[in-house]
């Protein structure tokens, strides 16, 4: 009964900014659905064409844009027409300039750019692996299709691509989340599935005295190593090359983060992974799980509950994770659940666990 009242509080912190669900009741709302890959694709092109960074000097007309960016002129029109239409951009007076948003998060060095996550994971990868999302859901995926992180990171340059991009979107999490916990009295710390060591970087930056290690794949981690170096964090950070779902992890941890795993491997080793958890922290340490989850009642957030759609595309077997699901299955492994809640807002959420004394 404890159990189940202290996942009810959990659930009732992570539903605090529900809105009505919204049901769809003219046609030009499926078309939206519909039709929502051009705007995908006009983003992607205004990328790589570089035109929200042109713009970020100052206004420009369509024909101004197509000199500086290389495009023919009736078709830089064409797509700054279409990103003004999307919002991505304003018009006035055939002059045409950034959105605020896409002045903040698309201009190459702006302090919160993600748009090399955009291009090049987002894009190159993620887009196309949705053709598979048929088969996946009918379980019906050949050989040939990409069926894990293993297979594909694998691959060295996959890996490199997949690391090199996720970092820099992983920057703006990192950097949230570190400003809403104290980590000040931690010391170890386990990464689990790190990457290239955003979460792990920023946190040691703004705790002095925390050392941590991060697995993940061979790859993965060689690419990890370059930022940590170029962070001068190398005595601090450490690699375990390793798939973090196969072996023992280290023991005697303050803190073990698993951000964006559970969403990338199969439901079956949820609860291990919970239970890895709970056997390598210290009595008193910390779980943090920030994933993509849903809300209980199924309602949202709509942009979540597309990215664990995507992962189904690339790992069939992933679960469609849910706030109650997981403070109810913490609660049960033995973590007393202190919260769930929103962590990128209508995309993410965190969960804070502690393995009691």
């Amino acid at each position: 009964m404890l159990g189940r009242a202290r996942a009810g509080r959990a659930r009732s912190m992570a539903t605090t900014e529900e809105k009505d669900m919204a049901l769809a009741t003219e046609a030009h709302e499926i078309s939206d659905i519909a039709f929502g890959f051009m705007g995908s694709k006009a983003l992607f092109a205004a990328l790589e064409f570089g035109c929200f960074n042109h713009l970020s000097d100052g206004p420009l007309t369509a024909e101004q844009l197509a000199e500086k960016s290389g495009l023919h002129a009736d078709r830089a029109l064409t797509l700054l027409t279409a990103l003004a239409g999307l919002g991505l951009v304003a018009v006035e007076d055939g002059e045409f300039s950034n959105s605020p948003a896409a002045e903040a998060f698309l201009v190459n060095g702006a302090k919160y750019d993600f748009s090399d996550y955009l291009t090049r994971q987002v894009a190159q990868q993620m887009y196309p692996l949705m053709d598979q999302i048929e088969d996946a859901l009918a379980d019906t995926l050949d050989d040939e299709a990409t069926g894990s992180y293993a297979d594909w990171f694998s691959d060295p340059a996959q890996a490199r691509l997949y690391s090199e991009s996720q970092h820099k979107g992983s920057l703006g999490p990192a950097r949230q989340l570190s400003r809403k916990l104290d980590l000040s009295s931690a010391r170890r710390m386990l990464d689990v599935g790190g990457g290239t060591g955003a979460f792990s970087i920023t946190f040691c930056r703004d705790n002095p005295a925390l050392h941590s290690v991060i697995v993940d794949f061979p790859n993965v981690a060689a690419v990890g190593r370059e930022y940590v170096a170029r962070a001068g964090l190398s005595e601090r950070i450490a690699y375990d090359d390793a798939d973090a779902t196969r072996g023992a992890w280290p023991g005697d941890q303050d803190v073990v983060l698993m951000s964006y795993l559970l969403s990338g491997v199969p439901a079956e080793m949820h609860e291990d992974l919970f239970r890895q958890a709970f056997r390598a922290l210290k009595p008193g340490g910390r779980l943090l799980v920030h994933d993509f989850v849903v809300r209980a009642d199924r309602t949202g957030p709509g942009l979540t509950a597309l990215w664990q759609l995507q992962h189904t595309a690339f790992t069939p077997h992933a679960r469609s994770l849910d706030d109650g699901w997981l403070a109810e299955t913490l609660t049960r492994i033995g973590f007393r659940v202190e919260e769930v809640r929103p962590m990128i807002p209508e995309l993410t959420m965190l969960a804070e666990a502690v393995k009691p004394r």
